[in-house]
């Protein structure tokens, strides 16, 4: 590999051939901000537009500053980051941007996460001497997803998320000049658009141009409302980063923190989604079983591969812009889904709360849950199987807003019967735990065998697109698919539509790394892959902590079938814990 010598503020530095100044910087500790540019690191997602120009440097024998992310470095080059011209330039620019931007920080929701916020601070200005017209924008708010487009700095981090990472294509640059701004195509509202709520734009943002819906007031008030019973769910991935929020390291499990910090928050009972994951597992497995074996025997009118169902910004996706293959999804509701129609008929009957009087809230690392909760096929006469969906972020605001000292609290215990789970459930939230949870199970039930070794490696990791091949004991090589990205799913979809795939099953998750990364979760400035590496970690820790990691045996999910359900995939299940598919290829376009 060739390689280039040359010198950064004074340092003797050597890099690959190819490397941008920025990157070779920071290999060598030097930091140089900026504000345009955005990177995943260990996913090859890079986006350098050089459009801001904060972060410009000196390049000796060169009459222009230079903007670092896009300049290649140079054989003897002799580079100097922090000069005055260059922080001249660089407070120029800045103070440039704030001059179009509103003043609003004391209620902003990005306060403290902000990145053009931290710029400001660190480049010591303190009043901004340009003054002018004020760019001004409608505020577009979604069942997920809020744009305030005044704050949009045009950095277009959330273009390159739709577009490449995601290949959603909701939202471009549109306009030239100075009404410029990133939009869906003229200016729809986002719920018009091909939007899937997966909130990948909103965690590129550095400002509050894009934020989440902010449902902590319902929560207040529902736990304020004596006539009420509100009962809690979290998911897995929850538990691996609720902990950022309060300085604790990435990936460390909070579990039983968390479900302390609920109940001195007032819920009436604290349990756990991972319980519902077992409940899906025992569906989409049967589902999974039901239909290759029909393949087996012959039944041309099985489809395959089945996909899992458990993200909802994968469903709308697959809604969108696959709409000919609605029949190939597994029907199964996802766990939030499942837990709200089981909590609000198995369990409020066994409490002796009216439906109504029941407020079901989730705690989710994913934007695209609170439009999920929304749909109208997920309500019996009106009332939502789940009310109101909180964001990692959202909690742990809540949990400050409190005044509860989270690091020291003493762990405490879900509450029964919708609060145990096994280690099946917990690995739900990483890319491929959901269909290596399904794996276990099958296994079993297809080949009567017990499954000594439950890790199936060859599943797990961090690649775009992975593939393996599972051997049922002689019986059958079950041939499995995933996917995390919505650009990698697009890839697979091709295929399933081409009649290419040789898979019998697909996982995909909509965030990269899955749940670990969704669009709720604590903002980490780039996405580090570390941090989604740590967080994969934690959760599959405790699920090799815990006593049971096969979800069908799950002592709770046993007895409720026994007596509620019936059996999996039988009638009231069938009812309570399956769904169907919309065809949302071709919606209505509304302009203001």
């Amino acid at each position: 590999m060739e390689t280039i010598k040359l010198k950064i503020d004074n340092k003797e530095i050597e890099v690959a051939k190819g490397t941008t100044v920025l990157k070779a910087a920071r290999e060598y500790g030097i930091e140089i901000p900026t504000l345009c540019y955005f990177s995943i690191d260990g996913m090859n997602i890079e986006n350098k537009p050089g459009g801001c120009r904060v972060c410009v440097v000196e390049i000796e024998g060169r009459r222009n500053l230079a903007p670092a992310c896009a300049t290649d470095c140079e054989h003897g080059m002799v580079i100097h980051t922090h000069s005055m011209r260059v922080i001249n330039a660089r407070r120029t620019v800045v103070e440039l941007i704030l001059s179009d931007h509103p003043a609003d920080c004391l209620v902003c929701q990005k306060a403290g996460n902000c990145e053009l916020q931290d710029l400001a601070q660190r480049l010591g200005i303190r009043e901004i001497p340009y003054k002018g017209e004020q760019s001004t924008y409608r505020k577009d708010m979604s069942p997920s997803i809020v744009r305030d487009v005044d704050k949009c700095v045009m950095c277009r981090r959330c273009e390159m998320m739709c577009n490449e990472v995601q290949s959603v294509g909701a939202l471009s640059a549109i306009n030239r000049g100075f009404p410029s701004v990133v939009a869906p195509a003229f200016e729809m509202d986002l719920e018009k658009s091909p939007c899937t709520y997966c909130g990948q734009c909103v965690t590129a943002c550095p400002t509050g141009a894009l934020t989440e819906v902010d449902h902590t007031g319902k929560v207040i008030r529902a736990l304020s409302d004596p006539t009420k019973t509100v009962i809690v769910q979290t998911a897995p991935a929850v538990r691996v980063a609720l902990g950022e929020e309060f300085g604790t390291e990435p990936g460390a499990r909070v579990t039983g923190q968390m479900v302390a910090a609920l109940r001195r928050l007032g819920f009436n009972a604290v349990f756990d989604t991972d319980f519902a994951a077992d409940l899906t597992i025992m569906e989409e497995g049967t589902e999974l079983l039901g239909r290759i074996n029909g393949f087996l025997n012959g039944d041309k009118s099985v489809k395959l591969p089945i996909l899992t169902s458990c993200c909802p910004g994968w469903v709308n996706f697959f809604e969108t812009n696959f709409p000919d293959l609605l029949d190939v999804p597994s029907t199964a509701k996802s766990p939030q889904q499942m837990f709200g129609a089981i909590a609000k008929t198995y369990y409020a009957d066994k409490i002796g709360v009216k439906r109504e009087d029941l407020v079901m809230v989730s705690i989710m690392p994913c934007l695209a849950k609170k439009y999920e909760c929304q749909r109208d096929e997920f309500e019996v006469n009106g009332n939502p199987d789940v009310d109101i969906v909180l964001s990692t972020r959202e909690l742990a605001a809540l949990i400050k807003q409190a005044n509860i000292d989270f690091k020291n609290l003493i762990a405490e215990d879900f509450d029964t019967p919708l609060g145990e789970s096994t280690g099946a459930a917990v690995i739900f939230g990483v890319t491929g735990g959901v269909i290596e949870a399904a794996t276990r199970t099958a296994y079993e039930v297809f080949t009567g065998k017990t499954l000594e070794k439950v890790d199936f490696e060859e599943i797990r990791g961090l690649e775009g697109v992975r593939s393996a091949a599972i051997d049922f004991d002689g019986k059958l090589m079950v041939k499995i698919g995933i996917a995390h990205g919505l650009s990698n799913a697009r890839k697979l979809l091709e295929d399933v539509r081409a009649g290419k795939s040789q898979f019998h099953a697909i996982e995909v998750m909509a965030c990269p790394g899955g749940c670990i990364g969704g669009g709720g979760q604590p903002y980490s400035h780039g996405n580090n892959f570390e941090i989604l590496k740590r967080r994969s970690a934690g959760l599959y820790a405790e699920d090799a902590d815990k006593k049971l990691r096969k979800s069908h045996e799950n002592p709770y999910i046993k007895k409720l079938y026994e007596e509620f359900l019936g059996e999996p995939g039988g009638h009231k299940a069938h009812e309570l814990l399956h769904t169907h598919y919309f065809d949302k290829s071709k919606k209505e376009i509304t302009l203001d």
